[in-house]
């Protein structure tokens, strides 16, 4: 079990790797840009000329500003979505979509519990006596503040759900909603209920917040020490802005008269001795909050990144080098910290618990040491250059930092090294080789042979069949795209000489059509778990399959034996009258202008060549689907009978232009009412043919669609019987 824990901790941590790459230039944009915009800084040192509203380079750096503020902004989705890709195991775009979706239903869910137990108000305000700071905008959505941790929980769990979802095979009524599609409609549903379990559950983390606070203001030198400790301990909760927030803005923070105004708040004390024109010496109560940031985020985080970069494998160090120095340039600079703290935070959860009593006792060190060097973001060079050197010595004590900050430096070098090397941590450029690609047990066609028909697990199954689809295209080496539509395997190949079409047959496909450097196999409605499996095979696939010891047919060999053979039915009485949906010409689907569709592959049927441009419903029934991108819809009459309206050839790569859809999954429907409306000029423009079919997919043995009339029809004429 702690084997298992540990190894689902690194696969989290280098799940950030996506979203903490993109931090350090959002740092250094918004570090800038705040730095060289604050009006108290323009103001006191007359650079109004330069930087003022209307200059140039203050519209430069305050777009700067405004871009690097919307990324830090916006990190709870950013991790949410970097997160669900870094854990799912295949169909990575899926995941993405599920878990932006999960992060809206979220907090709306908590959005909603909030409204209904009156702590926001209906105009949207929140309501008096919430506490400061525990309520914010995610998003644009009123909730909880969780901050990235809010994003985590929802990555995480996304990435469980389609990890273990994103295969599931449904009832064939059901089929369309199969494999991946299902796992945006479980993780909606999953995390509306985890919505509404956080309103119950997240103020228990926030409610002793402020009662932490009363520990550091009547304390001294030790309640420093657990502001910063605390603080520090707070950011992977997002929790730190609501901690030391009401130290830097408010009486929490202390109070002070200045040129003969009382000022309340870290921070504005600070910013008010700096405009004041008779303050020999910043007041080191005040900047306690935040001067001996400047002592680690310079010095000891950067000696982090080196440890973590001299522990790196050789193989490894070059990718690692790129990560940590912009993590550690970031910190030094902007006084950013997210890029490398993410960077171990996860994977060795006991390095951060280092971090955080080593940040704690910069705060009181800088205290002890009369520090007063104050900042508008962050504790980096930027702000120490600013509100430290430029200040002089006398009035900060700001030389006082460079002697700490280099014994800081090889504390964190020191002490980083041996826990690394002590305890194997997996921190950037030490994870093991073969972690990112052994997702999946590789299985071929003699692992399946070998476990017999019981013995085998549904896994080596699945990878069988995927080895056969892909040696039936020539090999890994050999296939360019992997894609389907409703009923087909779309692939794309190098060369379409290499494709055998009987090894694809005995995988299941009741067609192959090859048409230039296209193949299309046809699976019917399970196509996209078979399209899920052969993409998962394909991550680890050798580029050319290997030998076979038997012939390609011997998957049948393997069957199990067959049933006595009796003499084929007869062939049934057309019962069941079958009407057009949509008004043209009429003709059998032998006909049909695409070969799929002409050889029955997919179903008997027939099909229009429309004069308008409405479908209707042909019978009573159900609509069972509507394809994403419209062109198609599977239903169920009210005798049971399955079907398929398939408007046009090839439409699928319209990505639903020309189309709207009128009805929706799961609606009952009269016989004549509107079903669809398609733009027929532009199908004819774009697409192979506006050929309007109709499949049946459900027919039983010795049934077969008669074709009752032909030629010029109205919709729901009656045109053939089975």
């Amino acid at each position: 079990m702690k084997d298992e824990i540990f190894s689902v901790l690194q696969r989290v941590g280098r799940s950030f790797m996506l979203p903490v790459a993109v931090l350090p230039i959002a740092g250094i944009l918004l570090g800038i840009g705040a730095s060289f915009t604050n009006p108290t800084t323009i103001k006191t040192y007359g650079l109004e000329a330069i930087f003022g509203d209307g200059t140039l380079l203050g519209g430069l750096l305050t777009i700067m500003a405004s871009a690097g503020s919307t990324i830090f902004g916006n990190l709870p989705i950013i991790f949410a979505v970097g997160v669900a890709i870094g854990m799912a195991k295949a169909e990575r775009e899926v995941a993405a979509l599920a878990a932006m979706i999960s992060f809206f239903v979220m907090h709306s869910a908590c959005n909603a519990m909030l409204k209904l137990n009156g702590q926001i108000l209906p105009d949207g305000t929140i309501a008096p006596g919430v506490l400061e700071g525990t309520i914010a905008s995610s998003c644009g959505i009123m909730s909880y503040q969780m901050g990235v941790f809010g994003g985590i929980i929802v990555g995480i769990g996304v990435a469980y759900l389609h990890n273990k979802f994103h295969k599931i095979v449904l009832p064939n009524a059901l089929s369309f909603f199969g494999g991946s599609r299902f796992v945006p409609i479980i993780s909606t549903v999953v995390y509306l209920f985890v919505g509404i379990a956080l309103y119950f559950i997240w103020p228990l983390a926030q409610q002793g917040i402020f009662a932490l606070g009363s520990l550091v203001t009547g304390t001294g030198y030790i309640g420093t020490l657990i502001f910063g400790i605390i603080k520090r301990a707070l950011i992977p909760f997002g929790l730190h802005h609501v901690f030391y927030l009401p130290f830097w803005q408010t009486g929490v923070g202390g109070s002070m008269m200045i040129d003969g105004q009382l000022v309340q708040g870290g921070q504005n004390i600070f910013f008010a001795q700096l405009a004041s024109p008779d303050v020999t010496h910043f007041s080191a109560d005040a900047t306690r909050y935040f001067s001996g940031e400047f002592i680690f985020m310079i010095f000891g985080l950067p000696g982090a990144a080196l440890a973590m970069y001299r522990c790196a494998k050789p193989s490894k160090k070059t990718a690692a080098k790129g990560l940590l120095l912009s993590a550690a340039l970031t910190s030094m600079l902007t006084g950013i910290t997210e890029p490398i703290e993410f960077s171990f935070l996860f994977v060795a959860p006991a390095l951060f618990g280092v971090q955080v009593i080593l940040a704690g006792a910069a705060y009181m060190i800088a205290h002890m040491l009369n520090i007063a060097v104050g900042l508008t973001f962050s504790g980096g060079l930027l702000d120490l250059f600013i509100f430290g050197i430029l200040q002089g010595e006398a009035k900060t004590n700001w030389m006082y930092i460079i002697p700490v900050g280099i014994i800081y430096f090889f504390l964190y070098y020191f002490i980083f090294t041996w826990m690394i090397k002590k305890f194997d941590f997996k921190t950037p450029g030490r994870e093991d080789d073969d972690e990112e690609t052994k997702l999946y047990t590789k299985a071929d066609y003699q692992a399946k042979k070998g476990a017999g028909a019981n013995g085998g697990s549904q896994q080596s199954v699945e990878d069988a069949k995927s080895s056969m689809i892909a040696r039936g295209l020539g090999s890994k080496k050999n296939i360019t795209s992997v894609d389907c539509c409703a009923t087909r395997l779309r692939c794309s190949v190098a060369d379409s000489s290499l494709v055998n079409e009987k090894i694809l047959k005995a995988t299941g496909a009741v067609g192959v059509i090859v048409k230039g450097t296209g193949v299309q196999v046809i699976y019917g409605p399970q196509v996209a778990v078979i399209k899920a499996n052969l993409e998962t095979y394909l991550e680890t696939a050798p580029d050319v399959e290997p030998e076979l010891d038997a012939p390609v047919e011997a998957p049948q060999a393997e069957e199990a034996p067959k049933a006595e053979e009796k003499p084929a039915a007869a062939p049934q009485a057309a019962t069941h009258a079958l009407c057009t949906p949509v008004a043209g010409d009429v003709h059998p689907i032998a006909e049909a202008p695409d070969e799929a569709f002409a050889s029955k592959m997919m179903g008997d049927g027939y099909f229009v060549y429309p004069t308008e441009e409405t479908v209707y419903a042909p019978a009573d029934g159900e609509v069972v689907f509507v394809f994403d991108t419209k062109h198609a819809i599977g239903m169920k009459a009210a005798d049971g009978t399955e079907y398929l309206l398939h408007i046009g050839v090839d439409t699928v790569n319209l990505g639903g232009k020309g189309f709207e859809v009128f009805v929706e999954n799961g609606q009952k429907v009269k016989k004549g009412d509107k079903l669809m409306h398609f733009d027929d000029a532009f199908i004819k423009a774009n697409a192979k043919s506006d050929a309007c079919l109709v499949i049946f997919t459900g027919l039983q043995e010795g049934q077969s669609i008669q074709m009752e009339k032909t030629g010029a029809v109205k919709a729901l004429d009656e045109v053939a019987k089975f």
